[in-house]
């Protein structure tokens, strides 16, 4: 009997761990989606005034 009560709450423990897990996730994917959508482009910005990075071809 007292290995199944163990077997119970390691089981419990583990469920409560996949749903905080998987809540996580959700908020993750929520928070990621809220920031795309916030953008006027899709695709995501580019930094055009940054052309100093790479010296000029000869």
């Amino acid at each position: 009997m007292y290995e199944y009560e163990i077997y119970r709450a390691t089981s419990a423990e583990l469920i409560r761990r996949a749903d905080t897990e998987r809540e996580i996730g959700r908020a993750r994917r929520a928070r990621r989606a809220a920031r795309r959508s916030g953008r006027q482009d899709p695709e995501g910005k580019v930094r055009q005034g940054d052309r100093s990075r790479f010296a000029p071809a000869a």
